[in-house]
């Protein structure tokens, strides 16, 4: 197959071997989607099998995307008998082929992040909760955690201890008995029902296992435990699996990843064969030195050293600010630079860890007019006219949708009044119907006739014209119109753009049903679409989170100091502590060509001021690799240097007293570099920032 000249001698052996399990341990910038695509290619080519006997997933719809395209230049249209999808979607298909197993309406509705939070708002109101003392956002997040543990509202029993625990069960249980009676299902439930599925149908997981013969998983250091079980159920018969990761890239754990997956794979299959691609094809040789130096420091992992054939680069930059005014001036002045040298904005990206960095960032980047976009900020199909525009098509697809209804009952204003809408809640509860089902009388029901005139209507028209229809029969288009102010303009031009959406939709697929359009709808990932606009000719912005599989010629990474990154939360950890050094490791390796490193002495973040002294990331670059700036005629300190002034600053010793504002009197038993590890009489060991602020050396 021609195909495999372009691959070096690793990858193709990655390629060329079809059968049985195998870990492509796949360094940043190793050409692994290119391996992954060619493999498919050829497995096709070299064996007597169908497409639809292949099962591809990824876990970003743009990474389905790029999938895609580049198997179709390798294949052609075959390429569309092919499951390529995330997770999500490739769980929504087995709930769209089998709802009726899992006591579903066929136009079942998938609930977002968003709706998911108003559900269990709805839910504390009814139950006469505190939101001010239980957080329903932290609420949600144990909903969706236990779900991601595959832990059920009884499971959850067991591990209630505080009132907290007995709040977030009593919420979680009357959630999902919610999502059942409205047929409704969360983004979490697209992984979990698919495993109820196959548990309780033996017959249909052998129907799947023996279609998918050949399973592909990528990123397989970002998959949780429902997307691990659910990749062994599929491939457990003919165990022809190839997962492709890397654990030096596993950023997120918070969600509920589990990079251990990864590292485990040849104890889950023995017989796996493991090919480690090490040549790096996207950064100079000092960057990747540079990030090579960083995450040789972790201790879980599996050992890797990348190497690259590409130029030695320059040295990093590295610059001490004063202050986060400082810092964003100076990015400003080397953005201009490089600019001035002829660099597309679109080839400059600014890092850094926590999103409210950004603030200072763009302020310099508006004073200065130079264009720039936010990934990952506020998205369009988070904007409120969407949202309500959605549920108003999701209530008509599925009247039973309660989460819906709720939000549009009395959009625009109809004089339903709250205690016409809990009359309704009662009686629904009470009877075990949805909302839509129990409104029979009064201003309801005319709101109920105008779905049902509409419910009629869908399918006698384009998808677009229909959205012309609800906009018009609900009263949105008219409210706004009548509005007369800007931000009402703002939001009819945003509805027009929908329109926009569905037509493309339309001319790419021909007729689509309203049912498959809120499908492909709820598997949209706000920032994964920002991604998709990368190419816009602007600096891009964003959380280090966000850059997971982008790349640029020129990277900054601003604040990266003690405290701000690695994050102070990381500090008492050491699997958290190795995360945020994961973290730093995507950074230096999402630059091509130059890497620029910023800090500041002090620091105006959270309405305080922090005085953080460097990141120990730096350091483990060490010095050779690393240029300090001048400014104004003063020399920079370099590390070395400035570590030892750190030292003399704080002389907090082993078996200094302390006094901690949190944790009360600990005594220091061991310094490590900035952190000390002090033992706490009422709280344990804990490790802390030794120049924290909240500690106070107690004189002998």
């Amino acid at each position: 197959m021609s195909t495999l000249e372009n691959l070096n001698n690793k990858q193709v052996e990655a390629v060329k071997e079809l059968d049985g399990p195998m870990l492509i341990l796949a360094g940043a910038g190793s050409g692994k989607t290119r391996v992954l695509t060619t493999k498919i290619a050829y497995l096709l080519d070299q064996r007597d099998i169908s497409p639809t006997n292949i099962l591809a997933i990824t876990f970003t719809n743009k990474a389905a995307k790029e999938m895609k395209e580049r198997i179709y230049n390798l294949i052609g249209r075959e390429v569309f008998r092919l499951q390529i999808s995330t997770f999500h979607s490739f769980g929504l298909k087995l709930l769209k082929e089998n709802y009726d197993k899992l006591g579903l309406d066929k136009n079942f509705n998938v609930l977002d992040a968003d709706d998911s939070l108003t559900l269990v708002k709805k839910i504390m109101k009814n139950f006469d909760l505190d939101t001010t003392k239980f957080s329903p956002k932290a609420i949600r997040n144990i909903i969706s955690s236990n779900k991601n543990e595959m832990i059920s509202p009884e499971e959850y029993h067991k591990f209630v201890y505080t009132d907290f625990d007995e709040v977030a069960e009593k919420v979680y249980d009357e959630y999902e008995k919610n999502l059942r009676r409205s047929s409704v299902v969360d983004f979490d439930d697209l992984l979990i029902l698919p495993i109820k599925l196959f548990d309780q149908n033996k017959d249909i997981l052998m129907k799947y296992q023996e279609q998918y013969k050949y399973v592909f998983i990528d990123e397989y250091q970002d998959t949780n435990r429902p997307q691990y079980i659910l990749s062994k159920m599929i491939s457990a018969k003919y165990k022809n699996i190839t997962v492709v990761g890397d654990a030096d890239q596993a950023i997120f754990t918070w969600r509920g990843a589990d990079y251990k997956n990864i590292l485990n794979f040849e104890k889950d299959y023995p017989n796996s064969k493991m090919v480690v691609l090490d040549e790096n094809y996207r950064s100079t040789k000092k960057i990747l030195e540079a990030a090579n130096r960083v995450i040789v420091n972790n201790k879980m992992r599996k050992e890797k050293d990348l190497w690259t054939s590409n130029e030695e680069g320059e040295n990093i930059v590295y610059y001490r600010a004063f202050d986060e005014m400082d810092e964003s001036n100076y990015v400003i002045k080397e953005v201009k630079n490089l600019l001035d040298k002829g660099v597309s904005p679109k080839e400059i990206c600014i890092l850094y860890r926590a999103n409210a960095q950004s603030r200072t960032v763009e302020d310099a980047f508006l004073r200065n007019n130079i264009s720039y976009r936010v990934v990952g900020s506020f998205a369009f199909y988070s904007r409120k006219e969407i949202k309500d525009l959605v549920a108003y098509l999701k209530l008509i697809n599925n009247p039973k949708d309660d989460v819906s209804l709720l939000r549009i009952i009395n959009y625009p204003k109809r004089g339903i009044g709250l205690k016409s809408i809990e009359n309704l809640e009662l009686e629904a509860s009470s009877s075990n119907k949805s909302l839509f089902e129990v409104i029979s009388s009064g201003k309801e029901l005319a709101f109920k006739n105008i779905i049902e005139d509409l419910i009629k209507e869908k399918e006698t028209m384009s998808l677009t014209d229909f959205i012309d229809l609800v906009l018009n029969k609900s009263g949105i288009k008219e409210d706004l119109e009548n509005e007369k102010t800007l931000e009402a303009d703002i939001r009819l031009e945003n509805l027009e753009e929908f329109k926009s959406i569905t037509k493309s939709v339309e001319d790419n697929d021909g007729i689509v049903s309203l049912s498959d359009f809120l499908d492909e709808l709820s598997l949209v990932s706000d920032v994964n679409d920002q991604k998709s606009d990368i190419n816009d000719d602007k600096v891009s912005l964003m959380t280090i989170h966000s850059v997971k599989g982008l790349e640029f010629d020129y990277v900054f990474i601003v604040g990266v100091e003690e405290g701000l990154f690695p994050h102070v939360n990381s500090m008492e950890s050491k699997d958290e502590l190795e995360e945020e050094r994961r973290l730093a490791y995507v950074a230096i390796t999402r630059a091509k060509k130059k890497l620029y490193i910023i800090n500041a002495r002090s620091r105006l973040i959270y309405g305080k001021v922090d005085s953080n002294v460097p990141s120990r990331f730096i350091a483990e670059m060490g010095d050779d690799l690393i240029d300090s700036i001048k400014k104004d005629g003063i020399i920079k300190e370099t590390l070395k240097k400035e570590n030892r002034n750190i030292e003399k600053e704080n002389d907090l010793k082993p078996g200094d007293v302390i006094n901690h504002e949190k944790y009360g009197m600990g005594v220091v038993i061991a310094i490590e570099g900035p952190i000390a590890t002090i033992s706490f009489s009422k709280d344990g060991v804990k490790k802390i920032l030794k120049n924290h602020k909240s500690i106070t050396k107690v004189d002998n």
